[in-house]
């Protein structure tokens, strides 16, 4: 049995502090928003607990579905980094970016090049800490084929859509394919929400069609994103049955807010393929508990047949 972690959203606090020059941009809008409520609503004292809880129940792997950061500041980002590091190492965490770690034109170049680890192909290993990090990246670890894909890019006032590129598009179901045929279970790891109207439509994810007409064609087991801070069970067309489709709330949501607090999902991966089993596993803050809980656990429903036929 393989145990897979997700979690999202931690949006690392507090700011550090910001040179006015710096909300010369769209900061300005993130900076007010942190003030008057993420500052109070998202905390370290959750995330922490989390993270905690997290590493004692030994999981396998970790995915992190992005916004890692809140404006994108140089100092957040590298804060960013340090935390990472307590998470676990970078091969055993894939990390993928979010439009938060994107927030403003050059922010995601350096988020890609300081958290580079965390997003980089096994095949890519030995490549130079220079080069841009190549999105899909591509992993593999025990029987799970883990895929990163990038929705997020600099976007203007009011905004947080994602965005993927055709090259990119074409690039995943390469990996896709090459996944199926080693037998692979195969978890698409991303930040926006590739299910029409799964959020508001300043914050969809542009082009979604082409991205579930991608899944539609070469499948996958699994598919796991953040960015909408809330705990839902979606699918979305595979050429052998409907794929899963999972968010989880904010890694740092507290107690008592609009949105549920502070949460993690494992799934427990086992069989092989063709005849794959997942169960998961919903466990973190909730109102009206004390600390972390078993919330659920369910047995999801998984297409067959793809890898087989491979």
């Amino acid at each position: 049995m393989f145990k897979l972690v997700q979690i999202s959203d931690p949006h690392l606090g507090p700011l550090p502090d910001v040179r006015p020059m710096q909300l010369a941009s769209k900061r300005v809008l993130g900076y007010i928003n942190w003030q008057r409520n993420r500052a109070h609503s998202m905390t370290n004292h959750y995330l922490d607990a989390l993270v905690e809880d997290i590493h004692a129940s030994a999981p396998d792997h970790i995915a992190l579905c992005g916004d890692l950061v809140n404006i994108a500041l140089p100092h957040e980002i590298e804060s960013a980094k340090a935390w990472l590091s307590t998470l676990g190492n970078p091969e055993d965490v894939s990390v993928t970016p979010g439009n938060h770690d994107a927030y403003v034109p050059g922010a995601l170049k350096a988020a890609t090049t300081e958290w580079r680890p965390y997003m980089s192909s096994d095949a890519a290993a030995d490549k130079l800490a220079s080069d841009p990090v190549p999105f899909p990246f591509q992993r593999r670890r025990g029987p799970v084929g883990i895929v990163g894909v990038n929705t997020a890019r600099a976007t203007g006032p009011f905004m947080a859509t994602g965005h993927m590129e055709v090259k990119q598009l074409l690039a995943l179901g390469e990996a896709l394919d090459s996944m199926a045929k080693q037998g692979l279970f195969r978890v698409v790891v991303m930040h926006h929400p590739p299910v029409r109207e799964a959020t508001k439509w300043h914050k969809r994810l542009v082009g979604s069609s082409r991205f579930r007409k991608v899944i539609a064609e070469h499948g996958a087991e699994l598919i796991l994103h953040g960015h909408t801070h809330y705990a839902t069970r979606m699918t979305i067309p595979g050429p052998s049955g409907p794929v899963p489709v999972i968010c989880v709330p904010s890694a740092s949501n507290g107690l008592g807010h609009k949105k549920p607090p502070s949460r993690y999902n494992t799934f427990e991966i086992s069989g092989t393929s063709g005849d794959w089993r997942c169960k998961m596993h919903e466990r973190g803050f909730k109102d009206g508990a004390r600390g972390i809980i078993d919330i659920a656990t369910n047995e999801l429903e998984i297409p067959q047949g793809l890898a087989a036929m491979a």
